[in-house]
């Protein structure tokens, strides 16, 4: 591991970089408009795992459903579930971003609960706390995730689904030299788990902790959805969707957004 990796507590470097993000007015830290609650109020609403719109039947009628957002704040998906009619936690690392849906929360007088935290641990929540747990994608943020299924699974009443989403781990891989892409080449640089702590150059690493950009973790495909089957789900539901802007050269050639429909089951697997 690099020298500056061993003197950083990543989780909480994240922590810090998701504050600033949600200070930031970015993509993923913006409050949805009072259009979007509005229209979620009267029954016309999308909660998005990936870019585009969750597969038919993934989340049916929600109402009065308790919702568990995990690592899921910035103002855009619990609110619009609480205004769909859900009762809403939501819960994160970053109290930045909590605060985006705080803000939307009291802006249109919806109720909803936020909670900041980790999210390998869940213990505040009882078991079988929650109808749903839906997961936008942001495992990629912590080491281990086998944790997050379990807690996952023990917060869920039996029956209740579990909606994730990751990353295709292909997109991990790569070298990031710009020129290599420039020449429509993908260069296998990296071997899964991707930990980018210590993979990336010193000079590299430095420079995105100085940026003060989130650090990632690439987990396997074993992780992610063999991960939720030891934990005791059983999958319903697969999704692949394509990066609607391309980062990695890869992102043109298959969709690299994966998401997952898992449910609690009562059968004791």
């Amino acid at each position: 591991m690099q020298d500056t990796s061993t003197k950083l507590d990543i989780i909480d470097h994240n922590r810090q970089a998701w504050d600033r993000q949600a200070s930031r007015d970015c993509e993923w830290s913006r409050p949805v408009t009072p259009g979007l609650i509005a229209a979620a109020r009267q029954g016309r609403w999308q909660a998005r795992l990936t870019p585009g719109d969750l597969p038919q039947g993934w989340l049916p009628d929600i109402r009065g459903k308790r919702i568990l957002c995990l690592a899921s704040a910035g103002g855009q998906q619990a609110p619009i579930l609480a205004a769909a009619g859900a009762d809403v936690t939501v819960f994160d690392i970053s109290e930045g971003q909590l605060d985006q849906d705080r803000l939307v929360a009291e802006r249109e007088g919806l109720s909803l609960t936020a909670v900041q935290g980790d999210m390998r641990d869940l213990s505040i929540f009882a078991d079988g706390t929650f109808d749903i747990v839906f997961h936008p994608i942001s495992n990629l943020y912590v080491p281990d995730i086998e944790p997050v299924w379990r807690e996952c699974h023990r917060v869920l009443k039996t029956g209740g689904r579990l909606l994730a989403s990751f990353f295709n781990p292909v997109v991990f891989v790569g070298d990031r030299d710009q020129s290599y892409a420039e020449q429509g080449l993908i260069r296998p640089a990296y071997a899964l788990p991707f930990v980018e702590a210590e993979h990336l150059a010193a000079e590299a690493l430095q420079a995105k902790i100085e940026r003060g950009e989130a650090l990632v973790f690439g987990h396997s495909l074993a992780a992610q959805i063999n991960g939720q089957l030891r934990a005791g789900f059983v999958h319903v539901g697969f999704h692949e969707d394509w990066q609607p802007v391309p980062r990695f050269l890869i992102d043109r050639y298959l969709p690299t957004f994966i998401a997952t429909c898992a449910i609690k089951s009562d059968l004791g697997l």
